[in-house]
């Protein structure tokens, strides 16, 4: 699984970035202080993939591993909370909601790669995946204190996340390598999602 041990921190740094973005703008349409606005955006970024790490009790937690994700994060808001503000004004929302489907994505098909990886069966694999990708958005509403987007969005996204896993533990090793199913698998949850977004699909 060489190619997939490698592929996955850059996943997970594209994740982390996209996650950050997000979490940004949720805070600033909250009107936190910069603090406010790292701890919404390190929830975000990390707290799926640490919540996996913990079920799965794999240390050092990938945060850890790499710090770098952290130090990008602190610096990000640096930067983010001054023009967070600006920027809502002049990116449209649909960027923001681009944002948080990539980090669903990727995150989910990391989550699934790393549990995989573990030997994990398959079933708790794409729950891990799953996990990881929800779980940080879980965390951002319930610090802004809204209902989670999972909860209440009625668009298919954890199930986008699902799906996402079940498919790359189809196609991962058989139908493609482990280094293309990773980002093929992301990119269908990206766009299920987004599609779902759209046009208005709905699981209710």
């Amino acid at each position: 699984m060489r190619a997939e041990q490698a592929v996955v921190p850059a996943i997970e740094f594209v994740a982390v970035l996209a996650a950050a973005f997000s979490g940004f703008a949720e805070a600033r349409n909250k009107k936190m202080d910069p603090v406010g606005v790292f701890t919404v955006a390190f929830v975000t970024a990390f707290g799926g993939g640490t919540l996996r790490d913990v079920l799965l009790d794999r240390r050092p937690f990938f945060w850890v591993e790499h710090q770098l994700y952290v130090v990008l994060i602190l610096v990000l808001t640096l930067i983010a909370t001054p023009t967070m503000r600006l920027a809502q004004r002049v990116v449209p929302t649909t960027l923001f909601v681009v944002a948080d489907a990539i980090g669903l994505g990727l995150f989910s098909i990391a989550g699934v790669s790393v549990a995989r990886e573990l030997g994990s069966p398959p079933i708790i694999a794409a729950m891990m995946g799953v996990v990881t990708g929800v779980f940080g958005g879980v965390l951002r509403d319930v610090i802004l204190n809204e209902v989670p987007m999972v909860l209440r969005d009625g668009k298919p996204y954890a199930l986008a996340a699902l799906a996402g896993c079940v498919f790359f533990l189809l196609i991962v090793d058989t139908v493609m390598p482990a280094s293309m199913a990773t980002w093929v698998a992301a990119v269908l949850v990206v766009a299920v999602r987004l599609i779902a977004w759209r046009w208005n699909w709905t699981v209710r």
